[in-house]
């Protein structure tokens, strides 16, 4: 049994070799490759009505302008995913439940926004700061109170992620090590216990893709700010 609850989220090395970059560079390998036939496999059919049906739902709201961004939206999408659900299998390792991943994606692109409104239509993206017919007398205040909810935009995308994934491993885990200890004095209480760790285990499936999910439409809202 491990010594921590928290070692799952260590960062794996081997020989003193970090590896976390082949866990970032392995899902790759494992999405199917479109061949050069006319005619498609089931599973890069079901690839690409998904990637399709997702790019349209997210960039339903942007201008045309936003949608130079769709390649970058459902890369992210689908990698996020494969991630998140790869790290629900045993003996294996989640980047995103590291909170420096999360940020290292949430701040470069949020900033990219920030930057595109800024340079395409200024006036707007500082209008931001400031709502329409507020009192001159809370000016100051607002304007502060908007330039920290700005800010916080990219910490909350990376912590929100990063709290979601850590949590559901730390519960599936909890309730998996009761199971074990149960199993031996109560099995009627262990066999509820892993039904209940079984639920569980598709709630965080679940999960998974809808955090992933989460952090691509909030980077779209963000983006249909400024564009």
């Amino acid at each position: 049994m491990m010594t921590s609850f928290f070692d799952q989220f260590a960062s794996p090395s081997f020989l003193g070799i970090p590896l976390i970059a082949i866990a970032i560079a392995l899902p790759w390998i494992l999405f199917p490759t479109p061949p050069s036939r006319w005619l498609n496999n089931r599973l890069i059919t079901l690839q690409t009505w998904f990637i399709n049906r997702f790019t349209n739902q997210l960039l339903m709201p942007l201008n045309v302008g936003g949608h130079k961004w769709a390649l970058l939206f459902a890369s992210l999408m689908v990698f996020l995913i494969t991630i998140n659900m790869l790290g629900l299998l045993p003996y294996t390792f989640t980047p995103t439940t590291q909170l420096s991943l999360n940020m290292g994606f949430a701040v470069p692109l949020w900033l990219a926004t920030v930057i595109i409104g800024m340079r395409n239509q200024p006036t707007v993206a500082l209008g931001h700061l400031l709502p329409e017919g507020t009192p001159v007398p809370l000016i100051p205040v607002l304007i502060i109170i908007e330039t920290i909810s700005l800010f916080i935009r990219p910490l909350a995308l990376g912590v929100r992620l990063t709290a979601n994934l850590t949590a559901g491993h730390l519960l599936i885990q909890l309730i998996a090590t009761a199971v074990f200890v149960l199993l031996p004095m109560m099995p009627t209480v262990a066999i509820l216990t892993a039904t209940v760790l079984f639920l569980l285990t598709l709630l965080e499936v679940a999960v998974a893709m809808i955090q992933a999910y989460v952090f691509v439409l909030l980077l779209s809202l963000y983006l249909q700010e400024n564009v």
